[in-house]
């Protein structure tokens, strides 16, 4: 029976991720760590603060896993939670795992914890760089319903590896941030089809900024974190400055080739597709768009 990742809880995402019974979490909420910020404040409180992070095997792999629990603040990241996340990556170069998957599910920064919750998505990006510097690949999987925004989507943008499913979105700011600040004019938050074409798995996809797209079932994520794993053993982890360099070209490449263009669409249509194929873009299945797409999107 297939699960849908959007559906599932953080805990229920893990445990069909990974092979049946072998996740091992590490601070689970019986040992109520909690945010020191959000009691001050009257807030309610997540006894794992919203993360789930461990250990497990993945088809015999070891790897490390941390799930963002968009049910509690909608996985926004807060002291505590920050913490967790880089203490689990600096665990995974100590134990010598093969990957760490990273399922985010977040707005980005918890407000209630402000430079706090700043603070710690920079420990998070700069675990994650280091993590790969050290031969550990760090794979991300984005598919919830809150999709992945703030500093979280520049954290996935520093793994080895994203993978999205259709459902999942990937941006820097989210629809309403944009909509708060230059208008509804400038975009529309109430749009969903607008939303989804803008920053969901699709667009991403075709632009380069996840390397696989899959279906909304955890089983699918699952094959596709097994085949990155693997991949990934056979090929350097780190960021170098050629790899920099690459991503800026692409960039560069990216702002000179849509940098006018204010609709989706447009921008599929400048990438080779038919007026008729990208209408059709967002009715296709994952591996019908993926085979769709294979000729046209910007290699990340």
């Amino acid at each position: 029976m297939s699960l849908s990742y959007l559906e599932a809880n953080a805990r229920e995402r893990i445990a069909h991720l990974l092979d049946v019974g072998s996740f091992e979490e590490f601070l689970p909420p019986e040992k109520r760590i909690v945010s020191p910020h959000l009691g001050q404040l009257d807030a309610p409180v997540s006894f794992d603060d919203g993360v789930v992070v461990g250990r497990g095997t993945l088809q015999g792999l070891t790897v490390f896993a941390a799930a963002q629990e968009g049910g509690f603040m909608g996985g926004a990241v807060g002291e505590v939670h920050g913490a967790k996340l880089v203490g689990l990556l600096k665990r995974a170069v100590q134990d010598g795992a093969e990957a760490v998957l990273l399922l985010l599910e977040t707005g980005g920064v918890r407000l209630h914890e402000a430079n706090a919750g700043l603070i710690a998505v920079s420990e998070v990006m700069r675990a994650v760089l280091d993590t790969r510097a050290q031969g550990v690949a760090v794979i991300v999987l984005v598919g919830g319903s809150n999709g992945c925004f703030g500093g979280m989507g520049i954290v996935a943008r520093c793994a080895n590896v994203v993978i999205m499913s259709e459902e999942g979105r990937l941006a820097m700011s989210g629809p309403e941030v944009i909509e708060t600040a230059n208008g509804v004019e400038e975009f529309d938050s109430r749009d969903r089809a607008l939303v989804w074409r803008t920053s969901g798995g699709k667009h991403r996809y075709l632009l380069g900024d996840c390397q696989q797209i899959v279906a909304d079932d955890v089983a699918a994520f699952r094959a596709a974190a097994l085949a990155a794993v693997q991949t990934c053993k056979s090929a350097s982890t780190a960021l170098t400055l050629a790899g920099l360099e690459a991503e800026q070209a692409m960039l560069t490449q990216r702002i000179a080739r849509f940098g006018t263009l204010s609709e989706p669409q447009d921008i599929w249509v400048a990438l080779g597709l038919s007026a008729t194929q990208a209408q059709q873009v967002p009715m296709l299945e994952a591996d019908a768009f993926v085979a769709l797409a294979a000729n046209y999107r910007v290699k990340g």
